[in-house]
């Protein structure tokens, strides 16, 4: 069996903590693991590594390495086209580059979800192979908690009798996300569950489902993979769900009794963390008095609370999000009058993600900026020069591999080099551990569009 894992979304439901450039997939949340972390050391449980797959974009790739350092099946999405071409461009990766057959079960999953205990989730999956070669395509419908109206949901219809396990069921239909009535009303009559968005199917039973209700779409896993990137996005924008499920007749679920959540909210993620004696979920620094029932994640800054009670309160360098409970799934309103706006609060943080690793703003003026930049280990910035603006660079943190013209030299902790304007330089990690320097530029001219690169080993030239 071989793993799909889907890490392409760029959701900003979390915002924020979570911003177009730096997704919830990649958020550590409850500990130093990532949601996508996560999700593979689940599924590691069930497939070996070389059968593990992760689908994401060219946007996220470096985030993606940067979290499973070991994994060599990447595939990089072109554009945005839902989930039914991203499966087939998956079907199209595991025939021709990972050499299976068209028996082979694939398992798709979504990369930011929490499941437990997961030696149940484990057995369910394990089941469900058996079952998908049987010919089905197999769904994990969860059992409702409560009415909930930001999940779509899974009408289970008669048994599956023919498939020899009294578990499973065929699917009546596939509903959209219901109003708090319909919801409620799907709780209290049993057969309803929510749609996790996890599914397992052989190649087969996919490509003759792709042949019967997706013709485009087939007709694409026929080309080579390299032929499927460069026409990718001319593929139609279209879900799984609409494409295959709500239309096949070997569709069944799995109901799964455990519990789930797709962290679509921030009031999804109150229910997932640890509570303190009233209710309280707390991180960073933080001092709550006559507090109830709210969140309060903290960054840098102490937060200080006193009488609140069912509320959200987050924090970053640059943003604080308060907001009701149970009104969080209006954040989205937020985000797009910032996109209206043009706000860089909705594309990135003030730490800014790069392929060699990351850099801080710490402060900025007219006519200086002040960065702490950490390189990864083994990591290179691009050959480059600036016409605009000086640069001090001053090592904190491991040993840098510095090019200033044509000198090259090995700068330690506490020593420093500079960089003229209009002067080829490059900095390099060398070493084992996170390189860190502290970057004072000073110019007229500041902006990241002041980079002429010579060379680069990311391709970014």
């Amino acid at each position: 069996m071989k793993a799909l894992i889907l890490a392409g979304g760029s959701g900003t439901r979390l915002w924020p903590l979570s911003r177009r450039r730096f997704p919830k997939q990649f958020l550590k949340l409850n500990g130093d693991r990532s949601l996508l972390q996560d999700t593979v050391d689940r599924l590691l449980k069930i497939v070996s590594r070389p059968d593990t797959i992760v689908m994401t974009n060219s946007a996220y790739q470096y985030h993606v390495k940067s979290d499973l350092e070991w994994l060599e099946n990447v595939i990089l999405e072109p554009a945005s086209r839902n989930t039914a071409p991203a499966i087939a461009l998956g079907i199209r990766y595991c025939l021709e580059k990972l050499g299976c057959s068209e028996d082979e079960v694939v398992f798709v999953s979504p990369s930011d979800h929490v499941i437990r205990p997961v030696d149940t989730f484990i057995r369910a999956v394990m089941q469900a192979e058996t079952i998908a070669k049987a010919g089905y395509i197999v769904t994990f419908g969860i059992k409702p908690a409560s009415p909930e109206t930001g999940y779509g949901y899974i009408k289970a219809g008669a048994r599956g009798a023919d498939i020899n396990d009294a578990g499973y069921f065929k699917v009546d239909a596939f509903v959209e996300k219901p109003d708090l009535d319909t919801a409620t009303r799907y709780v209290r009559e049993g057969n309803y569950y929510w749609n996790s968005g996890m599914f397992a199917f052989s190649i087969k039973t996919m490509l003759d489902a792709f042949g019967k209700y997706a013709p485009g779409i087939q007709k694409a896993t026929g080309d080579a993979f390299e032929d499927m990137i460069t026409n990718y996005a001319q593929m139609p924008d279209i879900s799984i769900d609409y494409a295959v499920m709500e239309k096949s007749d070997r569709v069944v679920t799995a109901p799964l009794d455990l519990y789930w959540n797709d962290i679509g909210s921030w009031d999804s993620l109150y229910e997932v963390l640890d509570k303190d004696a009233d209710g309280n979920v707390k991180k960073g620094d933080v001092l709550a008095i006559d507090t109830k029932d709210t969140l309060i994640l903290g960054g840098k800054r102490l937060i200080s609370t006193i009488g609140l009670e069912d509320l959200l309160i987050v924090e970053t360098d640059d943003a604080v999000l308060i907001a009701k409970r149970g009104e969080a799934q209006k954040v989205k309103d937020v985000v797009n009058q910032l996109k209206k706006a043009d706000r860089p609060e909705v594309d990135e943080h003030s730490t800014v993600y790069r392929p060699w690793g990351n850099y801080t703003v710490l402060e900025e003026s007219q006519r200086y900026k002040i960065k702490r930049i950490v390189v990864r280990p083994e990591a290179s910035l691009s050959k480059q020069m600036h016409y605009h603006r000086s640069e001090h660079w001053v090592v904190v943190k491991g040993t840098a591999k510095v090019v200033v013209g044509n000198e090259e030299r090995i700068i330690h902790e506490n020593e420093s080099t500079y960089i003229p304007k209009s002067t080829i330089h490059r900095l390099e990690n060398p070493g084992k551990i996170p390189l860190e320097i502290i970057e004072v530029q000073n110019g007229e001219y500041l902006g990241e569009d002041d980079i002429i690169r010579m060379d680069d080993i990311y391709g970014r030239v």
